[in-house]
């Protein structure tokens, strides 16, 4: 329903609920009442009773409305009403009353009621047209809306808003990302390593099954088979392994073009990773199965042939490192990581290289502060 309120010489338009037009019937008949107690008018009627003359008698409605105002309307001047139910969602917030700002809706007895002095009736009549033409709603929506782009979750990146910047407050499981003291990548200076011997790193990798996916924020190899590496008298088991470009960690302060890290398990659960650094050169065979395989939207998987992978094809024939304790450099960036950095680098040609790119530009976190820990130069 519409309502059409017009005179001879301005005519005047406004869209409202029909919910608003029984409100305005009970606050205006309220508000006259109150300022003319003698004229014995009667108690405003139920809004059942409202409901009913909207759709079965408009001029009686009519009545109503110039009877609720008295003296606002000029007894000569023509009243129309049209009853119509464009929702009231549909108003900006720009075209609410700006007479609702400095209300301060009344305490009622119960929902819709409206309140017993006049002044306060006609301001609490303002501050409900505010509120059902959507000033309400907006307003709700700009203070209640998630901090998060994505939904009621906050989603990390590696630019931006939700950038490595402010990863430690999209969520409380994030937290380490901002006040850890172990965290990675680093740089790591060889003029302030431990130098000296240090055992070998002994990996078993074999023909195994796997699948590639694309996360969102890189491509990833999940491994299935009986990859282990023994380091420090423990096991680890291969888990799986992804890409950064450039590379996070810097040697001397200079970053490869691209990093693997092959992330591993042992039976107490302790991480170990490896970082397998990327310079240009000649084609990686092991890139270019992997790279056969790379899924292009995010959330895609693309399961290899059975027993197609194999990383000592991706490990240098020299398998000196640097080692260190860390984090893990993505979020929730989780402390207490055994990193091992393989200082000899593995080539990449440029067409591999730009395929990764073309995908993943920049996905590397930057190096965190060392903090006074030991990094370990195995010579």
């Amino acid at each position: 329903m519409k309502i059409l309120l017009t005179t001879p010489a301005i005519p005047i338009r406004r869209w409202w609920s029909a919910s608003l037009c029984a409100l305005i019937l009970l606050g205006a008949a309220t508000a006259r009442a109150a300022d003319h107690p003698t004229e014995g008018h009667a108690a405003t009627p139920p809004k059942a009773d409202i409901e009913a003359s909207s759709s079965s008698n408009p001029k009686e409605v009519g009545g109503r409305v110039r009877e609720a105002l008295g003296g606002s309307i000029l007894p000569n001047k023509k009243l129309t009403l049209i009853v119509g139910t464009k929702p009231h969602s549909s108003a900006t917030p720009a075209a609410a009353p700006a007479a609702a700002e400095p209300v301060h809706k009344p305490v009622v007895a119960g929902h819709g009621s409206p309140p017993a002095v006049s002044q306060t009736s006609r301001q609490y009549i303002q501050a409900r047209a505010a509120a059902l033409s959507g000033r309400a709603a907006a307003s709700a929506t700009v203070h209640d809306a998630p901090a998060s782009g994505h939904g009621s979750e906050a989603h990390w990146s590696y630019e931006g808003e939700f950038g490595p910047q402010a990863w430690g407050q999209l969520k409380p499981e994030f937290n380490m990302c901002a006040i850890g003291k172990r965290q990675s990548p680093i740089n790591i200076d060889d003029s302030e390593t431990l130098q000296g011997p240090a055992e070998a790193l002994r990996f078993s990798y074999t023909q195994s099954n796997a699948t590639v996916v694309n996360n969102g924020h890189t491509i990833q190899v999940d491994v299935q088979g009986d990859n282990v590496l023994t380091v420090r008298g423990s096991r680890y088991r291969l888990l799986q392994f992804h890409f950064h470009t450039p590379s996070e960690e810097q040697i001397n302060f200079k970053r490869s073009v691209m990093v693997a890290h092959l992330v591993h398990k042992n039976d107490e659960g302790q991480l170990a990773v490896v970082a397998v650094l990327f310079e240009p050169g000649s084609t990686n065979a092991l890139i270019d199965k992997v790279w056969t395989y790379m899924p292009l939207d995010a959330g895609d998987r693309v399961r290899m042939p059975l027993d197609f992978l194999n990383l000592s094809e991706l490990l240098p024939t020299d398998q000196r490192y640097y080692q260190f304790m860390g984090s893990l450099t993505t979020p929730p960036c989780t402390e207490g990581v055994l990193w091992m950095v393989l200082k000899q680098s593995v080539p990449i040609s440029k067409s591999q290289f730009k395929l990764f790119t073309q995908l993943y530009p920049n996905n590397a976190r930057p190096v965190q502060p060392l903090n006074g820990r030991p990094v370990r130069d195995a010579q």
